[in-house]
């Protein structure tokens, strides 16, 4: 079976929670929006739900 890599990082967390409480009527700071990006990503590489890949700088 092939395996597919999905690649998930903060900032498209960021922007799914901050779609998300705008949506439903918060107004989230966007310091807060990183937080609770950070916690979530932190959160799923906990639950071993993720692989956390550092890309090499050119």
């Amino acid at each position: 079976m092939k395996e597919i890599e999905v690649v998930i990082d903060t900032e498209e967390i960021a922007e799914f929670f901050y779609n998300q409480l705008i949506q439903r009527g918060y107004a989230p700071a966007p310091e807060e929006i990183e937080e609770l990006a950070d916690i979530t990503f932190d959160y799923l590489l906990e639950k071993c739900m993720i692989d956390e890949i550092f890309e090499e700088e050119e």
